[in-house]
Order: C-alpha cells, then sequence, then structure tokens
C-alpha cells in the first residue's frame, strides 16, 4: 500500500540524523542510561560479545536542550558509547494480547535515541497489551567516523550480533514474560529501520558461535516494522537494494511494514523503495506508507504531519496479519 505519490530525490551523503542534531547542539550529560524504576536491564551476553571492542569512553545519557534538536517541541535523550549491550522488557498494562516486539532505536550506528525511538515506543506498546523489549545495542557514539568505527552490517557485525541475541533471549523467555513464540516482531527507525532489514534476512545462522540456550532458539522475526530505515538502498536516486539485503530475502522473510517520507533529507526515499520492491518479487507481505512531507527522526511524537499517526496504521497492519486481536 502506497499512501501518496511517490518522487525522487537525491540522497544526501548524510548517514545518520544525530549530525543534524548534535553538531551545534547544546547537551546536558549524564552517566550510563538507565530504564525508569520498575524495569531492569538484563545483559545482552553472558560473557564478553563477539566482537568486542576496547571500550574508547563510557557510556554515557546525554539530553539535548537547545531549540534547534527539539522534536515536536521537546528535548530528547541519546546514548553515547555503547559497549555492554542489553535488553530491558516492559510489560503490557493493558489485557496482554501475547504478543512482543523487540525494538531498535535509529542514530546513525553511532547513538542511540532512546527515548525518542525507545521508551517512548514502550510506552505506546504496552497500553495497546504488547510487550517492549528496547535493545541497547552497540553503538560507539558522537563524535565518531561512520566509515571507521561504525556501520551496518556486514563491515560492522555487532548491532545485528545484538540483535540475533536478542530475538534468541526473548523466545527463550516466552513462558516466563508471557509471551507467544510466534508472536515476537521487530521495530526499528533509521539506522535501526535498517537493523529490521538485517535480521529479517540474517536469520538463518547466527553470525558468532553460540554461547548457551538462548542461542538455540530461532531469531526469525514473526513480523517487522521499519520506520524511515536507511542505509538499504545502493546508490543515491535509484531503487537498486544493497546485496546485503537483497541476497538474503526469501519466502521466509517475515510480514513486513514500511514508512517513510519524501522530504526526508536524512535516509532517502529510495531505501524503503528499493526494500518493498524487493519483498513484494519475493512474494513477502508487505504494506508501505509513502508522505510527501514530515522529515526524518520524529519517533512517535505527533506533528502536523500526516506521518506522524503511523502507530495507528501499525496497530491496524498488526491486526490484519493476525499478531494481535481484532
Amino acid at each position: 500500500m502506497i499512501s501518496s505519490a511517490m518522487g525522487t530525490k537525491m540522497k544526501p551523503l548524510i548517514l545518520a540524523f544525530c549530525v543534524i542534531f548534535l553538531c551545534s547542539a547544546l547537551r546536558a550529560q549524564s552517566s550510563a542510561w538507565q530504564p525508569s524504576p520498575g524495569h531492569t536491564q538484563l545483559p545482552l551476553w553472558p560473557a564478553a560479545p563477539p566482537d568486542a571492542r576496547p571500550d574508547t569512553a563510557p557510556e554515557t545519557a546525554e539530553t539535548t536542550n537547545d531549540q534547534q534538536s527539539l522534536v515536536a517541541g521537546r528535548p530528547w535523550v541519546f546514548v553515547n558509547s555503547v559497549s555492554r549491550p542489553t535488553i530491558t522488557v516492559y510489560s503490557p498494562t493493558a489485557s496482554n494480547t501475547g504478543a512482543a516486539v523487540v525494538v531498535f532505536p535509529g542514530g546513525g550506528y553511532q547513538i542511540l535515541a532512546i527515548d525518542l525511538e525507545g521508551t517512548e515506543v514502550c510506552d505506546w506498546l504496552t497500553a495497546r497489551g504488547i510487550t517492549c523489549v528496547l535493545l541497547k545495542y552497540r553503538v560507539p557514539g558522537y563524535p565518531s567516523k561512520p566509515t571507521e568505527n561504525s556501520g551496518p552490517y556486514p563491515k560492522f557485525p555487532m548491532a545485528l550480533e545484538d540483535a540475533q541475541r536478542a530475538l534468541g533471549l526473548v523466545r527463550l523467555h516466552a513462558g516466563e514474560w508471557h509471551i507467544d513464540p510466534h508472536k515476537i516482531g521487530v521495530l526499528g527507525f533509521s539506522a535501526g529501520g535498517h537493523l529490521v532489514a538485517a535480521i529479517s534476512t540474517h536469520f538463518a545462522q547466527r553470525l558468532y558461535p553460540p554461547m548457551d540456550a538462548a542461542d538455540q532458539q530461532s531469531c526469525r522475526p514473526d513480523f517487522a516494522v521499519a520506520l524511515y530505515p536507511g542505509h538499504l538502498s545502493l546508490t543515491p536516486n535509484t531503487i537498486d537494494l544493497n546485496p546485503d539485503i537483497r541476497t538474503h530475502i526469501t519466502s521466509q522473510t517475515p510480514p513486513t511494514f514500511l514508512l517513510q517520507n519524501e522530504d526526508d533529507h536524512v535516509d532517502s526515499v529510495e531505501d524503503s523503495l528499493s526494500y518493498y520492491a524487493a519483498l513484494k518479487k519475493a512474494g513477502v507481505p508487505v504494506e508501505m506508507h509513502l508522505y510527501a512531507q514530515g522529515g526524518h527522526a520524529f519517533g512517535l511524537r505527533p506533528t502536523r504531519f500526516p506521518a506522524t499517526r503511523w502507530p495507528q496504521l501499525v496497530e491496524t497492519w498488526l491486526k490484519t496479519i493476525a499478531m494481535i486481536p481484532e
């Protein structure tokens, strides 16, 4: 489903929305990010994670506090220098549907927009009876050179390793956490949207040697939601899909929901178009929504642009694929 006319734009040489917001932003810094009271972070790995790199800086949580970086009139929090990835489980506050969503915040594979594209998503999901599992995956922090220190799989496998591990852990603990192991999906924004596509196409084999029972579980998502994803089109102004994704799309790739704006100057509309076309060709159920305006990195915060009403679209879609009840 395409909900607006499609146009093409020159894809800018910008790898992360954090560059837009953070270059001149004034920031309030704190220690490592912690969830709100009542929620506990769990270590993702039982020991050192695979492909671990020496810590270059301690993890910090920072709040943007200048006018330029506000989203829907509010500041947002980003996490820097994650070397010890975690998950945080948010249980439903409404009647439990049995469904669960592992959430991948965006941030250009450099930072994590932990509230804008993380905890605020969990608040929405849990109020709809869906368990939310927030993944704090490995990122080097800002500023860094993306081509040298961070980026998507395959050059940098760490985030995808963390995503595979997280899906396995959720399935291992499905009974304990009151989750249906056949209704576990993923949702991500920007770079996190690319991570959604990566795990949707790289689940047949772990990228790392199995460590315990969690790694014996399937890491295939049952459904996938990618919002303004990046790193998918091969070259600017084309809908040629990156071969690291294209060559792994099969009929087993999970049903997918895509959303992007034509005026997104960070991740261009071709990123979503290329993935949509490849999924459709493979016979994968896919629903796509394109809008003329709305920009990038708005999370769940409503603005005057209709794209920010996407949560209602996702809820309807989850009903049509029988992941939550009508």
